[in-house]
């Protein structure tokens, strides 16, 4: 029995070992459960053009925005573990939709992604109306102590990434701000604009012309460490809320069980375009901080983010829509 359990074992090591070298013999496909056009379409789409040119295969990008990106993680989840079928994941449809839906999910995310790497992080950034009285977030913090439930933020929608770090920051500086759900950044972004919200928890790239327009106010980033596309505003963590950290992540992984040469063939493609100075240039153009780990590291790191939003929404109380 024992013989028989080690020749077993010998056989698929060498299934798993004949299939990796033929790898890619097809066209891949990359779900990015975004819209096309904001940063994570792009992102996946550079990780797209780096597989292709490292793996000599066409790699075809899927835009599957709708259910929060539940859909688009679902087809990578549920695919055949071959490789073919890669994800485009962040910090909202990955670990916060983990947190929010828990075993309401159609899949594990533990179980049924392998982690390949992060490809960057992006921050927000606290944008205000002009006509709000603060230039600071140790203003806001101030205004909003003494206007409890009286001053507005605009979301993305109820459990985004943009939801969640604003409801960070109401637990941290202990204030009560209200929120209005839109039907995307866009639109939110839009309200705060025409004065309908006060503020926003925004991309910073996307805001970048209307701060320096003047049609907003920028106060600070979300990210633990300032931009450089703005290296003059502070963080929220050095603007009196020590610890404070929402940016968002990007990362590619493969269908859970998918043989491990094929993810380290994915992983040294894009870690190896990642430390090239044409791609760092090209992501710090698109706000962007070129990331790059191992497949262990993003995994681990993928699990402490579920915890984190996990504890924000069970304290904020919040639900999914």
């Amino acid at each position: 029995m024992r013989f028989c359990m080690c020749v077993a074992a010998a056989l698929c090591a060498f299934a798993a070992a004949a299939h990796a070298q033929s790898y890619p013999a097809k066209p891949v496909r990359i779900i990015v459960p975004l819209a096309s056009g904001g940063t994570g379409d792009t992102l996946g789409r550079l990780a797209a053009d780096e597989i292709r040119k490292a793996l000599g295969q066409q790699v075809i990008v899927e835009n599957r925005p709708s259910a929060n990106g539940i859909v688009g993680v679902e087809l990578v989840a549920k695919a055949a573990a071959d490789g073919y079928t890669l994800l485009s994941g962040s910090t909202g449809n990955v670990s916060i939709n983990a947190a929010l839906y828990g075993a309401k999910l159609p899949f594990n995310v533990e179980r049924d992604l392998a982690p390949v790497t992060q490809m960057a992080t992006t921050t927000s950034v606290v944008i205000v109306h002009p006509s709000v009285p603060v230039r600071s977030m140790q203003d806001l913090i101030a205004l909003a102590r003494k206007r409890p439930g009286q001053l507005n933020y605009a979301s993305s929608g109820v459990g985004s990434a943009v939801h969640l770090g604003t409801v960070l920051f109401e637990l941290m500086a202990n204030v009560k701000l209200t929120h209005v759900p839109y039907k995307g950044s866009t639109p939110g972004r839009i309200a705060v604009v025409a004065g309908e919200s006060e503020m926003m928890w925004d991309g910073l790239l996307p805001a970048l012309p209307l701060i320096r327009s003047g049609k907003l106010r920028a106060l600070a980033v979300t990210a633990a460490k300032r931009s450089q596309v703005m290296p003059e505003l502070p963080t929220i963590a050095e603007s009196g809320l020590p610890g404070y950290e929402a940016a968002t992540w990007y990362a590619v992984f493969a269908t859970g069980g998918t043989p491990r040469d094929i993810v380290n063939l994915l992983h040294n493609a894009l870690t190896r375009a990642l430390q090239t100075r044409e791609v760092r240039e090209r992501l710090l153009s698109q706000g962007a901080d070129p990331s790059g780990n191992t497949p262990e590291q993003l995994g681990a790191f993928v699990k402490s983010e579920m915890v984190k939003w996990g504890k924000v929404i069970q304290a904020a109380g919040v639900k999914p829509e």
